[in-house]
């Protein structure tokens, strides 16, 4: 862990910002609100408006009118279609996007990842892009977020259920609705893409609980987030960890929590206390309201400087009915049975594919995970000695358009090409080089989950039963976090760090699976997915300045196709730009 407080020390930056605490602005009056549900067939409008969900008071990106956004829900199998329409217009914020739905495979829709510059150019102001999303025998929790730039980070994100009608543990609990969904978040008070260029740490203001929390100025009438129960019930609740930043311990003070998923995936009961929750992981818990009729705090821990309890930080209310509104005078968990990775088993076919000896599988790749830490003017990750820069044209439509070898993939050096129905193991070493990247990181692999054969904290290989999921902790020094997953769905797959600071400064690759039946999907593209670069080579090329910065100094592929960093010049710093990731 002192790696990456080391690391968070020296976060990457092209140019030096100084972030002090700022004023809640004066935006007038706040407008957002908690959007109602929406189920398998939606409209998501993405706009900007003011919100103060800890008390201070800027303008964020929401949708629907809210941060996070509506819940979706929907039933196994159920066809999805979602009409995500841009009405952005705050040039302090992004005002292009993409959506991204995290855990769905998307198979034979790889245009319908969502993932800005992989799989699609993003969606200009006034403009709206359909989502036909393949998610045929998943369920499980899951959710959705910007995938352009930090976006999310500036409230982009909202959750997404399958529910599953023949759920095998359905007679462990009462209540599985939207009033269990719970969702843990980090808030900033600047814009995310000015926090983005700065050389320091990127630590978050407030931590949200289900859109609510407060902040070190907070006065105490500013609400937290309440979860209801009443006692004698059992409830299955969904933590879904959509925060930029690390992890967040998770707790309920006086209650034990059986968890029964990991990211989309049944596993075998077990009884813990509290959860480290990654960015971008997901559990669903059950916990059974078994205590006399009270207030109790629901905490959220991490490695952060704010990571305190004062006037209700990091905090929410787990609200027996009949008790009082006021908040708990409990203590906080001493935890004594954590969750730990090498714990979790799937329920359903358990067991690693391949031989099972390390090293063994049909594809084996380390990713050796680094950090320039010597540039402190253009800081940037890299996997292998390559930083990942965003190309030109997105890795799909380049696949599409006849490319299907690594040499002929841009960016060079960032896309592993993996032949079908081959048996890949990745390993994520975590060292103490000059050049480490620091530690814990957690990793996520787009259109799959893989068997985690080695776990973090556990140096003991398990092909029997691993925990199968689609985000893992790289661990801390010294381990060796290894996974497999088969090719058996096509298309460019991104493998990223999930802490959103990491990933926008170069920390992917891309997995291209199986391009050329990638490639032989290309009759199956929309035609509003084929618009989606003309319209938005055309939207920054009305700005030629916007155009240029994007190409060379936003972390763009340049045309001549060499990874040039360039630094930022001040003269064009402001936060608009397009939305554009300042590199």
């Amino acid at each position: 862990m002192l790696l990456l407080l080391l690391l968070l020390a020296l976060a990457p930056a092209c140019l030096a910002v100084s972030v002090s605490r700022v004023e809640s602005g004066d935006y007038g009056p706040v407008t957002a609100y908690a959007p109602p549900p929406v189920g398998p067939s939606a409209n998501l409008i993405v706009n900007d408006v003011i919100v103060a969900p800890d008390g201070f008071v800027r303008p964020a990106t929401v949708v629907n009118g809210g941060t996070p956004g509506p819940l979706i829900k929907i039933n196994k199998n159920d066809p999805i279609k979602i009409n995500v329409i841009n009405n952005l217009t705050n040039p302090n914020l992004a005002e292009v996007t993409s959506v991204h739905w995290h855990g769905i495979f998307e198979h034979g829709r790889q245009w319908a990842d969502g993932v800005a510059f992989v799989t699609q150019c993003p969606i200009i102001p006034n403009d709206a892009f359909t989502y036909k999303l393949n998610a045929t025998g998943q369920t499980g929790t899951y959710w959705y977020h910007s995938h352009y730039s930090v976006q999310y980070c500036d409230g982009l994100r909202g959750p997404l259920v399958i529910y599953d009608p023949e759920d095998p543990y359905a007679d462990m609990y009462d209540v599985d609705d939207e009033s269990t969904v719970i969702t843990i978040a980090d808030w900033y008070h600047q814009p995310a893409n000015l926090l983005n260029a700065t050389f320091g740490a990127v630590l978050p203001d407030a931590t949200l609980i289900n859109g609510k929390g407060r902040y070190w100025n907070s006065t105490s009438d500013v609400d937290l987030g309440v979860i209801e129960v009443e006692q004698g019930k059992s409830y299955r609740f969904r933590i879904v960890g959509m925060q930029c930043n690390l992890y967040f311990n998770f707790t309920i003070a006086g209650h034990k929590m059986t968890v029964i998923e990991t990211d989309g995936i049944e596993i075998d009961p077990v009884e813990v206390d509290s959860i480290s929750v990654f960015a971008a992981q997901r559990y669903s818990v059950v916990v059974t309201a078994n205590q006399p009729i009270d207030n109790y705090w629901i905490r959220l821990t991490s490695e952060n400087t704010t990571s305190t309890f004062i006037n209700g930080m990091n905090s929410a209310i787990f609200r027996y009915k009949g008790a009082p509104d006021a908040d708990p005078t409990n203590s906080t968990v001493t935890s004594t049975t954590p969750l730990i990775d090498s714990n979790i088993h799937p329920l359903i076919n358990p067991g690693a594919p391949g031989v099972h000896e390390i090293g063994q599988a049909d594809v084996n790749i380390n990713l050796d995970l680094g950090f320039n830490l010597t540039n402190t003017v253009n800081p940037y990750f890299f996997i292998n000695n390559v930083t990942f820069f965003n190309p030109d044209v997105p890795v799909l439509l380049q696949i599409l358009n006849g490319a299907v070898h690594p040499s002929q993939l841009l960016p060079k050096g960032s896309v592993y090409e993996l032949l079908r129905n081959k048996v890949i193991e990745l390993s994520l070493p975590v060292s103490s080089t000059a050049n480490a990247a620091g530690a814990p990181h957690p990793f996520h692999l787009h259109g799959h989950v893989f068997d985690v054969i080695r776990a973090p904290g556990n140096s003991t290989p398990n092909f029997v039963n691993p925990p199968r999921r689609d985000v893992i902790s790289t661990g801390t020094l010294g381990d060796n976090v290894t996974i497999r997953f088969v090719t058996d769905n096509s298309g460019p797959w991104f493998l990223h760090c999930h802490i959103d600071w990491h990933l926008s400064h170069g920390f992917a690759v891309v997995m291209a699976e199986n391009p050329p039946a990638t490639a032989a999907h290309r009759n199956d593209i929309p035609t509003s997915w084929n618009e989606l670069c003309p319209d938005y080579n055309a939207f920054i090329a009305a700005d030629p300045d916007n155009g240029r910065l994007l190409s060379h100094e936003f972390g763009m592929l340049p045309s001549t196709e060499e990874q040039v960093i360039l630094s930022l010049p001040e003269s064009h710093m402001r936060f608009g730009h397009h939305g554009l990731d300042p590199f």
